[in-house]
């Protein structure tokens, strides 16, 4: 990231970028960012834009290879296109010998480091990985946004929201945007502004869920399984996020075991480290056995729904009393 932010600073531009990784807000950020500085924001005769899979590559070839017009560079931008996990090589052939006056920039959620495509842009180009942020970045964050707006808010307030909104920074920019909106004649913001303003995401209701669950509390439990769907979550959804989080709880467990600290467990299991602390802790409650068990039973409650033995909304309401 700081090394777009230093071309884009004095002028001198790779001939292709590659932003990736799972968190979007700075992925977009970036791309915006090199988007304005190579080409500027009004040009639409040099701009082009391709997102989603299999982009016309015999196209863009012939693009890249057009002069610009009136203009130093012609900017071609792909976003999740796919080629960096399989039909690359095409691309990779074009971009080992561009067109000087074309420049490239690719957004990607995934690339498969192995690829020609991945390799040739790291000799021709410059790739930057943009992972989810850990806990103190995006309180700091949080903070600052806050700070723009002339609002402040306390360690306590900030991990609450944080607790609601997850770790994606586009849905926390949403979600704070609520906040100055609702505090609008206020400076501080308090937790009970959060709790009445913020919503709580599908996943952090799950958690409170697993969290019943392990204190054999299955009244509550249940509450929360109902206030999801009537939310209108789809029942089916709900089970395999029930399904993801005991997966996520033994496999930390299990990590855990090993000896792995919760930097190298976060990259294994693909989740920001400050949520892997909070999975340790809840599946400290838990056997190894039990959870191991209670992913057996997701996966059958999904087959007697797929099979027509039992409807959907029952499965889960019997899952969620078997594992108690």
């Amino acid at each position: 990231m700081r090394q777009i932010s230093q071309d884009i600073k004095q002028n001198t531009f790779r001939q292709v970028y590659l932003l990736y990784g799972e968190e979007r807000y700075l992925r977009r950020q970036y791309r915006e960012k090199l988007k304005s500085a190579l080409c500027g924001d009004d040009d639409a005769m040099n701009l082009h834009i391709y997102e989603g899979k299999n982009p016309p590559l015999e196209e863009i070839f012939a693009l890249a290879e057009t002069m610009p017009f009136f203009a130093q560079r012609r900017v071609i931008l792909l976003t999740d296109s796919g080629l960096f996990k399989s039909g690359g090589e095409k691309m990779a052939a074009y971009l080992s010998q561009p067109n000087p006056t074309t420049f490239f920039v690719f957004t990607e959620s995934e690339v498969d480091k192995r690829s020609k495509l991945y390799k040739t842009v790291q000799s021709k180009g410059y790739a930057a990985e943009f992972p989810l942020q850990d806990e103190n970045t995006l309180k700091r964050w949080t903070a600052g946004l806050l700070a723009r707006e002339g609002k402040k808010i306390s360690e306590h307030t900030v991990e609450l929201f944080l607790s609601k909104t997850g770790t994606d920074m586009e849905n926390i920019q949403m979600e704070l945007e609520k906040l100055i909106c609702y505090c609008l004649e206020r400076e501080v913001i308090t937790a009970e502004d959060v709790e009445e303003i913020c919503t709580t995401r599908v996943s952090s209701r799950i958690f409170d869920m697993i969290n019943a669950i392990a204190a054999r509390q299955p009244r509550q439990a249940l509450e929360l399984y109902y206030d999801l769907l009537a939310l209108r979550e789809p029942p089916m959804r709900i089970l395999f996020l029930i399904a993801r989080q005991c997966n996520m709880l033994l496999q930390v467990k299990e990590l855990r075991t090993k000896g792995y600290d919760n930097k190298t467990m976060a990259a294994k299991i693909g989740a920001a480290p400050f949520v892997v602390g909070k999975y340790l802790n809840q599946a400290a409650k838990f056997k190894t056995e039990t959870l191991r068990q209670a992913v057996e039973k997701c996966v059958e409650a999904e087959e007697a729904v797929k099979t027509g033995r039992m409807n959907d909304m029952m499965s889960v309401e019997i899952l969620i009393l078997s594992v108690l």
